[in-house]
């Protein structure tokens, strides 16, 4: 007698079940998805292709410079770049001008380092190099090179930067040489960016049109209007959070300007805008501003938050005796209309030399271990303050 087979349970399918198929896509979105890995792989090539050419530049300046240092003559170096610019175009083609070659050789100079090369090249092209080598200075160079790989600027954005003076506008510039050089190290070593490399003074804001008297509500409003401009000013790692930020302190409603927050310092940063000069009573008002935030919205792993003062204008003295910087506040001037750029240059090198000459004195003053600073008188107790239009 044969073998009853067991019968299969009544809606259930004991066969092996196979995913359904994927929807069928638009042609449009085919098209669109097949845009996309081309476009991702000729960047691709691209930053191959720059990253090389950038490493062949330099192994081209290192071994000309060899062979020239050996030479016992001055116009040695001409000849051999003149002979080798004539012989390198005519199997090579363009690129390897006397012009270049001369070029290639000052980057080898100037970085000489071939590790710190091929991690710049991963983000700067032979033509941000160009520009970076018409600088005199090695820390603007340093400098410069830095930031433009950790914010990735475009060669114009670079050039831009290096016009309006950016590294003379930041408060690493006010510092001696070897504390520049120590976190210009830290950012290239470890990524590490400072608050002294992040904030600026003046910062430019010509570009919100601002002309005449204008309240600080128009200065809010031109800065929202033109919210990339400005952010391109404050640095590309500012992220917006928001404007007119209330507070409420013992039934007391406060009102900040503007809120950030910056990425890679992974601090929240207040931002209070003055039409007049920098006051006493600001620092109390931004104490408690940061006070409340640090209370209320820093999250975890964060680090707390720091607060930028923008005003029509400020006193050293004001600055120096409040000791902001100890309390995580920063006063700044804004510009609406830029000065002549003669004008501009004197102003910017006479407030670094006067700020490193006050530092070298505060450091004849303390040749010891520094003592403990005298207890700051409390800061006034800052005014509730109303909200800006709607």
């Amino acid at each position: 007698m044969a073998k009853k087979q067991p019968r299969k349970p009544p809606g259930r399918d004991l066969a092996p079940s196979h995913p359904p198929p994927a929807p069928r896509q638009t042609p449009d979105r085919l098209l669109s998805d097949i845009r996309g890995l081309i476009e991702q792989a000729r960047q691709q090539v691209a930053r191959t292709v720059n990253s090389a050419m950038v490493g062949l530049y330099w192994h081209i300046g290192i071994r000309i410079r060899a062979d020239i240092l050996g030479g016992e003559r001055a116009e040695y170096g001409e000849q051999i770049v003149a002979t080798l610019s004539q012989q390198l175009t005519t199997e090579y083609g363009r690129g390897f001008g006397r012009r270049n070659l001369f070029r290639m050789m000052q980057f080898a100079e100037f970085f000489p380092d071939d590790q710190i090369v091929s991690a710049l090249s991963a983000q700067l092209g032979w033509s941000h190099f160009v520009e970076i080598l018409s600088l005199d200075n090695p820390l603007k160079r340093d400098f410069y090179a830095e930031m433009c790989r950790i914010e990735r600027w475009s060669v114009r954005t670079l050039r831009q930067k290096i016009d309006r003076m950016l590294f003379e506008r930041t408060a690493v510039a006010k510092k001696p040489e070897e504390l520049i050089r120590a976190d210009l190290d830290a950012l290239r070593d470890e990524d590490r960016l400072t608050p002294d490399l992040v904030f600026r003074d003046p910062y430019f804001l010509d570009f919100l049109g601002l002309t005449g008297s204008y309240s600080e509500k128009d200065v809010e409003q031109a800065i929202l209007r033109e919210l990339e401009a400005f952010i391109l000013e404050l640095g590309t790692d500012f992220a917006f959070v928001a404007r007119q930020k209330r507070m409420t302190v013992d039934d007391e409603d406060y009102y900040l300007d503007l809120l950030f927050y910056h990425r890679k310092l992974r601090r929240l940063v207040a931002i209070d805008l003055k039409i007049g000069k920098f006051q006493a009573a600001d620092k109390g008002q931004m104490e408690l501003y940061l006070r409340w935030l640090e209370e209320n919205e820093v999250q975890p792993g964060e680090e707390p938050p720091l607060g930028l003062v923008l005003c029509a204008g400020k006193t050293e003295g004001h600055v120096r005796l409040l000791r902001l910087e100890e309390s995580g506040i920063h006063a700044a001037q804004y510009l609406t209309e830029l000065p002549p750029q003669k004008l501009l240059e004197r102003k910017l090198h006479d407030a670094i030399r006067l700020a490193r000459e006050r530092l070298a004195r505060q450091q004849q003053d303390q040749p010891g271990p520094p003592s403990l600073p005298a207890p700051e008188k409390p800061a006034a107790s800052p005014k509730p303050r109303k909200r800006k239009g709607p």
